[in-house]
C-alpha cells in the first residue's frame, strides 16, 4: 500500500502516521483527528514509504511504529535526525522492552509511548512533542529508573554550579536545548556547553543517564520538577 495523504494550509499540527497494520493506522488517525487542531496529512505502511514523503513535505509531527518493512521506525528516526529534518519523532509501539526504550532514544525521537495508552494521553503526546518536549509512556519510566538509577552510583566528581542544576532540571522535564534556553534566556549554545559540563561532572553519556544519577543522589527532586537547591 503506498502514502495516502491530502494537503491542507499550514494552520494544525501536521501529522505523518506510519504502521505496517491498516486497522491500527485506521485506529490511531481516528482517535488522532478528535483533537480540532491535528490533522494526519499522510499515512505509510512501511519505513521507507514514509523516508519518501518526509523528503518532499513538511511535517510536524511523524508517529512511528518501531517494526515495520523496508525500514523500522528506529532506523527511519536516524535518518530524520541525520537529515537535519525538524519533524518530531513520536514512537508509537507495542514494544515496552527496555532495549527498544534505549535504542529509540538514543536514534533522537522525542518521545516513546505504548500502544495500550488512552487515546487522550496519546494525542497529548503528539501535542507534546510538537511543542518541543519529550516524551515517555509513564508505564515505562518507573522501569527506566529502576535500570538507570542504580543506588550505589559514586559522587560526582565536581559540584553543579546553580545554572548547571536548572540545566538538568529542565532536561529531567523533556525540553530540548532550544527550549532549556528560552526558558532560562541562554542560547542553545550556552546549554549545550552546560550540558557538556554536566556529563563530564557526572560521568554520564547521555541526557537521561545523567538525569536518572542526579535523581538518585537527590541532586534533583524524584517529581523531576524543581532541582534541589
Amino acid at each position: 500500500m503506498g502514502i495516502i495523504h491530502s494537503m491542507e494550509p499550514h494552520s494544525i499540527i501536521t501529522t505523518l502516521l506510519a504502521d505496517d497494520h491498516a486497522v491500527v493506522r485506521a485506529g490511531i488517525r481516528q482517535f488522532l483527528e478528535q483533537s480540532a487542531d491535528i490533522k494526519v496529512i499522510a499515512e505509510a505502511s512501511n519505513g521507507q514509504e514514509a523516508r519518501e514523503f518526509l523528503e518532499k513535505n513538511i511535517v510536524d509531527v511523524a508517529v512511528l511504529d518501531i517494526q515495520m518493512p523496508l525500514m523500522s521506525g528506529i532506523e527511519l528516526t536516524r535518518w530524520v535526525r541525520s537529515s537535519n529534518l525538524s519533524t518530531g519523532i513520536l514512537i508509537l509501539t507495542a514494544y515496552e522492552e527496555e532495549p527498544y526504550v534505549r535504542a529509540v532514544l538514543q536514534a533522537g525521537a522525542n518521545g516513546y509511548v505504548l500502544k495500550s495508552a488512552d487515546p487522550d494521553e496519546i494525542i497529548q503526546a503528539v501535542h507534546d512533542v510538537f511543542q518541543g518536549k519529550s516524551v515517555l509512556d509513564p508505564n515505562l519510566t518507573q522501569k527506566l529508573f529502576t535500570q538507570l538509577a542504580a543506588p550505589d552510583d559514586p559522587p560526582i566528581s565536581e559540584a553543579l554550579t546553580t545554572r548547571e542544576l536548572q540545566v538538568l532540571a529542565l532536561t529531567a522535564k523533556g525540553y530540548t536545548n532550544k527550549a532549556i534556553g528560552m526558558q532560562l534566556g541562554i542560547s542553545d549554545r550556552t546549554v549545550q556547553n552546560h550540558l557538556a559540563n554536566i556529563f563530564q561532572k557526572m560521568d554520564a553519556e547521555s541526557r537521561t543517564e545523567a538525569v536518572m544519577k542526579a535523581v538518585s543522589q537527590g541532586l534533583i527532586s524524584a517529581s523531576l520538577d524543581e532541582p534541589t537547591l
